[in-house]
């Protein structure tokens, strides 16, 4: 393929599945919101407010996150009933593509819900260029790591019914017990390390110290961004050599 056809190719795969499906169905673009703005609900009201910023981070995050689960699902549905992802082994376009083009299409899905994040904290506390810019590069990375992930693990599912006992472990490891919506602090420290096994956990508080919700030194932000872009290549290798492109 040339680059110009494997453009094409990610260009039609994203609007396929992503601007398709909002046009036809725009209550999908509630349910992308729902799970995000309960927990921001909840922590915000649990806490007095206090954590109001807290939960725009964190509901930023859960909805970055969405794209995987949103992509293992997809990809799972595509593979096991359709038969969609054989007929793209058969065609010219290459693995890649075909999963740049469906992580695309889910990162599409997700703006509206985004944005509705980008605007409350606006609205609460606007923040520099270079919070800014970091938010940006977080969800960025954020988006890389949720799919390779959801992309390894749809290939392995023999059926899509499957993808909903992984979504929700995957979910509580990523986005619940992380300190994803609240300060890592509010985590006894006897079991703190625990949050630290998660990659997710480092890059709430790169998103938290944006905000301007706490300190963080300069040493302390090179061990976030370490951990976030090393885990996000590390998930990028394995898709690439275990993840099954083609059914034994």
């Amino acid at each position: 393929m040339t680059e110009r056809h494997r453009l094409r190719s990610v260009l039609w795969l994203a609007y396929m599945n992503g601007i398709v499906p909002m046009r036809t169905q725009p209550l999908y673009l509630l349910s992308i919101l729902a799970s995000p703005l309960s927990f921001l609900f909840f922590v915000t009201v649990a806490s007095g407010g206090t954590l109001f910023l807290y939960g725009i981070a964190g509901g930023m995050l859960l909805t970055v996150l969405s794209v995987g689960t949103s992509l293992q699902t997809d990809m799972s549905h595509y593979r096991t009933d359709l038969k969609f992802q054989d007929v793209i082994v058969a065609s010219p376009v290459e693995a890649p593509v075909y999963v740049v083009g469906i992580a695309l299409s889910e990162l599409i899905y997700s703006l509206p819900g985004i944005a509705v994040f980008i605007a409350l904290g606006a609205w609460e506390a606007p923040v520099a260029l270079v919070g800014a810019v970091t938010i940006f590069a977080v969800l960025l990375m954020v988006w890389a790591l949720a799919t390779a992930l959801g992309f390894t693990l749809a290939t392995f599912f023999a059926d899509v019914r499957e993808t909903f006992v992984f979504s929700s472990l995957v979910s509580l490891g990523l986005t619940v017990l992380p300190p994803v919506y609240y300060p890592i602090s509010a985590i006894p420290a006897s079991v703190r390390w625990l949050a630290y096994l998660s990659p997710t956990t480092y890059a709430a508080m790169l998103m938290q110290g944006a905000f301007g919700l706490q300190h963080l030194t300069f040493s302390s932000q090179v061990i976030d961004w370490a951990v976030l872009i090393l885990s996000s290549l590390a998930l990028l290798s394995i898709a690439a050599l275990k993840a099954r492109w083609r059914d034994p």
